[in-house]
């Protein structure tokens, strides 16, 4: 929706940078043959317009009939937390195409070696 698409600002910069970026707005179409399906949580603990966001963005829930305009492979994404029934409903977030507990485990490996480049340590045991 308006009220979240990127700034002008930012939409010249990504053309400054040679960059092309396409916005579609329904999410029908926007799934339509798409291979992935990634979501954020739409409020984070203390947001004052929670049911305001939520009424906003709740034409934007990834459920099934969101996921059937996909690939039939297509995979689900999202960063945890989320919220089953606000931007992700529970047969899609526990269903066969989700990948978001493996995303989970690949953000932990990524962090120790963070870590371990911060700290200087050469090898994980």
């Amino acid at each position: 929706p308006d009220e979240y698409a990127p700034s002008q600002g930012m939409l010249a910069d990504i053309a400054a940078a040679g960059d092309k970026i396409n916005l579609i707005e329904a999410p029908k179409e926007a799934a339509k043959n798409s291979d992935l399906i990634i979501a954020d949580t739409w409020v984070s603990m203390g947001d004052k317009d929670a049911s305001e966001r939520r009424r906003i963005l709740s034409p934007y829930r990834v459920d099934k009939n969101l996921m059937n305009m996909a690939n039939s492979d297509a995979l689900f994404m999202h960063c945890l937390p989320a919220h089953r029934g606000d931007e992700v409903s529970a047969e899609v977030m526990d269903g066969p195409q989700s990948v978001v507990f493996d995303e989970a485990e690949n953000r932990l490996h990524i962090q120790k070696a963070i870590l371990a480049y911060v700290f200087g340590i050469e090898e994980l045991s």
